[in-house]
């Protein structure tokens, strides 16, 4: 397990630059792919405040757990800090849950199309891989 939590290091940050979706106003004109990078910086410029909760949710928060789960794994930190290591896990699946409510509440309003793309399944896939890491690295009593 400590390997599939190093391997998550580098497919976070493949994740982040992965389309998420394709969205567009009329397919026949193309799509624009987002992933969580361009949704970022699109976020900078017009709303500062939910771009720095989005930032800390979704790069921060998963960035920091792998990286701690990466030091307890090496006994390079105290086993008594995997519940708070836990906490940033599930603010990192809150991520996964906004952009789901995002892509359902766009997909209502009928006037754009919206397509998922292999991203979000990897983003997600992270997610999930690290919540099993973590599971599994709970010290046995």
């Amino acid at each position: 397990m400590k390997y599939l939590n190093l391997a998550l290091l580098v497919l976070f940050p493949v994740a982040w630059f992965a389309p998420l979706l394709r969205a567009a106003i009329l397919p026949i004109f193309g799509m624009d792919e987002i992933s969580v990078i361009t949704g970022l910086q699109s976020l900078w410029g017009s709303d500062p405040a939910l771009a720095l909760i989005v930032t800390f949710l979704a790069i921060f928060a998963p960035y920091a757990k792998t990286i701690g789960l990466a030091l307890l794994h090496w006994n390079l930190m105290s086993p008594k800090t995997l519940p708070a290591l836990e906490i940033l896990g599930k603010l990192a699946m809150a991520d996964v849950f906004l952009i789901a409510l995002y892509i359902v509440v766009v997909k209502g309003a009928g006037h754009v199309t919206i397509e998922t793309a292999w991203g979000l399944y990897l983003f997600t896939g992270c997610i999930l891989a690290q919540v099993l890491v973590s599971w599994t690295s709970r010290p046995t009593v």
